[in-house]
Formats: structure tokens, C-alpha cells, sequence
């Protein structure tokens, strides 16, 4: 039988939480999904561990490459995807056992392209108290993964353009839609309609690939559906590549993600599109990506972020400047004369 849902799960180096990623989602409570798990070279043992599970259940299938990163692990998963609807899940994340049987029912009876739910915000800092307080991580148990979701009394928020919704500001207490806000960039919390994503690759080799891409799917317009469930265990892999990439490079990434996404809005999005865009997402990234130069330590590499930053002023990002931003980019023109 055709699978409805296919999920997406590169692994790198995480033998460590990769079976309770693979149990999340064979206890789901929906069982007509595909799991594509990518081995992207992984040195451990994650490879080995998803192919046991691939030799007790045929709904997992194992894809071996080298090393790409990320970005390229998703991009291959896609290749073997076979479910109208596509999911991705980090392999040291694990999800709700309702997760895919409440985004099924809410993207279809919908009629919707993206289905979002949320992550959990208070299991990712329980999990970062007890690293810093040296206890153990690995086996904490979300206070809400054995709730039973009625999937009939399910509140949710149809419309029909992603940008009513998504947003990167978290903290607008005034926003009469707050509680169904699409907070973020992380694919994670979406389930979403393989037609309308299939032509929209991830960047290889950047990191805070997210952005971008999320930003060419709201470039599209898509009908979503908001469903305020904590589906989604986020876990910070302390040793992970967010936690321990050099900040250049992160810097680097932030600007590629920025250049190839302000390109794209200006050739395909109208006014309205490009104005929130900038101010619900461009100017935060901007502002994150400003924040790396504090934690740059030699001249070197110094000298290579004012140059991003001189690629981003020559594309005209700094253009159209509201208020709010205006000292971020003097202090960012500053810092390229200087």
C-alpha cells in the first residue's frame, strides 16, 4: 500500500538518540507513513541501527551516501519519497504518537497545503538545566507525550496565505492572531503537501538552511492550517553543529541564506509579499547574522565577514530600511568602512 505520509530523517553521528527517534514513529498512532532514513555518512553506528529497523518493518527504508550535510540528506529523501505529504524529523528529535494522524486530519479535511503544529518549549530548557546541572538527559520524559489528543474537538486557523501567520517575532503581545502564529523557520513543525514543495531543494552545505527555504515556500502562497498541539520534542544536541560551528561560518551561512532569499523576492514577489517578508523575517536574520562579529577573533576572518556583508549591501538588502532597523545597518555600514 502507498504510503500517505513520508518523513524525512537524516542521521549524522547520532546512535545515541536514534532509536527513540525511530520508536516516535513507529508508535504512531497513523500507520500509513514512510520513514526515509539517510545515512550522510555517518562514521557511528546510526546507519547499522536504522537498518535493523528496516529489517523488522518494510515502512523503513535506509539510504546510504557520503557526507553532504543536512541540507543534501533532505534533498536525497526527497528522491524517495512516495507519500503525498512530506515530514521531516531530526534524528535527535523524537514526536508526539499522534503527530502524524492529527496533521493528516487537519491538512486534508483542510484542504490545506501546510499543516503546522508546535514544538514543546518546555522540554528543550528542562533538558538544558539538567546539562548544566551535570544530571542525565537521555532518559527525561516530556510531561505531555502520553496525552491523548481528541483529534474531534481539535481547535484549529485555515487561511490562505502563510504570511497572515508566519512570523519571527515572538514576543508581539498585541498580535490578535499570537496563538496561531507559525513562529520560526523550522521545517520540522509542518507536515506539507509534496506538490508544493518537491521543486524547492535545501542549500547544500550552509547551515540555518531552514530560512530560505521556508522563505521560497511562503513565496508561493501556500493554504495553511494551524493546530496548537506541542507535537514536536526538540532536543539540543550539546555537542551538536548549531552548538559548536565556528561562528564564521554560521555568519557565512546566514548570508547566503539572506542574498539568495532577498534575490528571489525581488524577481517573483510583489509588494505586499516583500514587505512582510523584510518585516516579519529579513531584518531578524540580518540581525542574527550581525550578532557573529562579536565572537570573531582574528583579523582573518574579520575581514571575510565584512566582505558578506559588502555582497549583501551591493544586492540591495539594506534598501528600504524601517525604523526599527536603522542602527543595526549604520552599525553595519561602520563595520564595512572601518
Amino acid at each position: 500500500m502507498k504510503p500517505k505520509i513520508s518523513i524525512i530523517i537524516p542521521m549524522y553521528n547520532v546512535e545515541r538518540y536514534l532509536p527513540r527517534c525511530l520508536d516516535s514513529v513507529l508508535n504512531q498512532t497513523f500507520q500509513q507513513w514512510q520513514a526515509i532514513c539517510v545515512d550522510d555518512g555517518s562514521p557511528d553506528k546510526s546507519g547499522e541501527i536504522a537498518e535493523s529497523y528496516a529489517a523488522r518493518d518494510k515502512r523503513f527504508v535506509v539510504v546510504h551516501k557520503e557526507n553532504g550535510g543536512l541540507s543534501d540528506a533532505r534533498n536525497v529523501g526527497m528522491k524517495y519519497a512516495d507519500g503525498q505529504y512530506i515530514m521531516y524529523l531530526d534524528s535527535d528529535d523524537f514526536i508526539h504518537p499522534q503527530t502524524m494522524e492529527i496533521a493528516y486530519r487537519v491538512i486534508t479535511e483542510n484542504k490545506s497545503d501546510i499543516a503546522s503544529f508546535q514544538y514543546d518549549r518546555a522540554y528543550r530548557p528542562r533538558l538544558m538545566l539538567r546539562h548544566f546541572l551535570h544530571m542525565d538527559t537521555d532518559n527525561v520524559v516530556p510531561y505531555g507525550i502520553n496525552k491523548t489528543y481528541d483529534i474531534d474537538k481539535l481547535k484549529t486557523k485555515t487561511v490562505d496565505d502563510v504570511f497572515e501567520l508566519a512570523t519571527e517575532r515572538t514576543h508581539n503581545k498585541n498580535n490578535p492572531n499570537r496563538k496561531w502564529l507559525i513562529k520560526h523557520c523550522q521545517v520540522w513543525k509542518n507536515i506539507y503537501k509534496k506538490s508544493l514543495i518537491q521543486d524547492t531543494p535545501f542549500i547544500k552545505g550552509i547551515l540555518f538552511e531552514d530560512f530560505p527555504w521556508w522563505s521560497a515556500i511562503m513565496l508561493k502562497r501556500p493554504r495553511v492550517t494551524v493546530v496548537p498541539l506541542p507535537l514536536y520534542y526538540y532536543i539540543p544536541n550539546f555537542g551538536g553543529i548549531v552548538l559548536s560551528a565556528k561562528q564564521l561560518r554560521i555568519l557565512k551561512s546566514l548570508c547566503t541564506g539572506i542574498k539568495t532569499s532577498y534575490q528571489l523576492y525581488v524577481e517573483n514577489a510583489d509588494a505586499e509579499q516583500m514587505k512582510k517578508w523584510q518585516e516579519q523575517f529579513l531584518w531578524f536574520f540580518v540581525a542574527k547574522a550581525f550578532s557573529k562579529i562579536k565572537k570573531l577573533d582574528n583579523a582573518q576572518d574579520i575581514n571575510a565577514a565584512k566582505q558578506c556583508f559588502v555582497e549583501l549591501d551591493k544586492t540591495g538588502v539594506f534598501n528600504d530600511l524601517p525604523n526599527e532597523w536603522y542602527k543595526l545597518v549604520c552599525d553595519i555600514q561602520k563595520f564595512i568602512n572601518q
